[in-house]
């Protein structure tokens, strides 16, 4: 394979990253943000530039193309996905992207904000980054890397296979969605009208990982309802439903059970968001374990503690609502091994160790696996998600690509 230029994907990331596209978990409409459409319409037009068929921007903002086949041998038809939309927990507004050229192992400090400095003890990653060239903000926004690495390396793969027609492929289909950080991505997605037998996600993180395993996630809300009374005329009368909620929380376990008391396949039962006032008030709770069976123990646990509290507050409303958010996409993926294998294969084949590796967390691919879409995730070369200190190596990026063209290559193999 002839070396992946950096003009096939660089310079696509660094447009990309000056586009805001933060959505937004208070919106009603989707996308949840129009901003986010600004760059799926840049895109739409670059694909079409390039000569792909069938581009298309839908009606809920996802921008779908396809290359076409290069051989006449029937194979599966592969997708690979990216999403366009930066989180809503740090600023993706005017990004100013800095290059740091041949990293030596020193303390990155972002020149706008001397504050936010990236170094080796917390981040280990930057060990296997000596001598490459890092990608940083200056401070005061996030990257995006999270997830317009993922765009860029796509396409600069679509690329890079267009002006290389000897590499054998099949059908290979693209699709960029919008409102993935705010767990919507796939909400109005078609996997019909995508039409692929199996797809990939490229939206991780450390060179050489392929995520083939998610927590299963339910939100659960606790709802108390108190009485309220003017609080000059308030004795034995109201009953302060913030106060309730606070007792609950204060009877979590303080040395388990939570996200920053965990790790690995750990799981947790985290208080996410507290609203309301002496009335009514809600805490929901995120839950996560990567069985369903963990799921379970940890809802049976709030419901033992909201009994507790009713029996404490005889006077108050106490109801606990379980919905569920998404499930382990290995259920699935564990039924289509070679999905995984190729991907493994694929970047081996780019002089890297593959490594199997799990999401604390969920991706869109987590739930196109439950819509009868097997969908892993891919590694981009992003550390740092959500944070100002976001970074990603040029040369990892230049990995995502070749295992992208590697992967579409070894599914014409079979």
């Amino acid at each position: 394979m002839k070396p992946v230029e950096r003009r096939l994907f660089l310079d696509l990331f660094l447009e990309y990253v000056k586009y805001d596209t933060q959505s937004s978990e208070e919106s009603t409409t989707y996308p949840s943000t129009l901003k986010q459409l600004k760059l799926s319409k840049l895109i739409l037009m670059q694909l079409k530039d390039m000569g792909l068929q069938d581009v298309k921007l839908t009606e809920h903002g996802y921008v779908f193309a396809t290359l076409p086949a290069n051989i006449s041998k029937e194979v599966p038809v592969i997708g690979f996905i990216a999403h366009v939309d930066t989180s809503p927990d740090v600023s993706g507004a005017h990004v100013n992207p800095v290059i740091h050229k041949n990293f030596k192992g020193e303390k990155i400090q972002l020149e706008k904000d001397p504050s936010q400095v990236i170094d080796l003890s917390e981040n280990p990653a930057l060990h296997d980054c000596i001598g490459h060239d890092i990608i940083t903000t200056d401070g005061t926004t996030l990257l995006g890397a999270d997830n317009k690495a993922g765009i860029a390396e796509i396409l600069g793969a679509l690329q890079y296979l267009i002006e290389n027609p000897d590499i054998e492929h099949g059908k290979i289909r693209v699709a960029f969605t919008v409102d993935e950080e705010v767990g919507t991505g796939t909400k109005h997605f078609s996997v019909e009208e995508f039409g692929c037998d199996y797809a990939y996600t490229i939206d991780g993180e450390t060179a050489g990982e392929l995520e083939d395993e998610t927590f299963c996630a339910d939100t659960a809300t606790v709802r108390i309802k108190g009485i309220n009374v003017h609080p000059g005329f308030a004795k034995s009368k109201l009953v302060n439903s913030v106060k309730i909620a606070a007792d609950l929380i204060s009877q979590l376990p303080a040395d388990r059970m939570s996200p920053e008391t965990t790790e690995k396949r750990e799981g947790y039962l985290h208080p996410h968001l507290i609203r309301g006032g002496v009335e009514e008030t809600e805490v929901v709770f995120l839950v996560r374990d990567f069985e369903e069976s963990g799921l379970k123990e940890k809802e049976d646990y709030l419901r033992t503690l909201a009994d507790r509290l009713t029996e404490k507050h005889p006077r108050a409303k106490i109801d606990v609502e379980v919905k569920e958010s998404y499930r382990n996409m290995k259920i699935v993926l564990d039924k289509h091994p070679h999905v995984v294998e190729n991907a493994l294969e694929a970047i081996k084949r780019t002089g890297l160790k593959p490594r199997k590796s799990l999401i604390r967390g969920g991706t869109d691919g987590a739930r196109l696996s439950f819509m009868g879409l097997p969908t892993p995730n891919i590694f981009t070369g992003g550390h740092n998600f959500h944070s100002r200190k976001e970074w990603i190596s040029i040369q990892d990026m230049e990995k995502a690509v070749e295992t992208i063209v590697h992967l579409c290559q070894i599914w014409t193999e079979g």
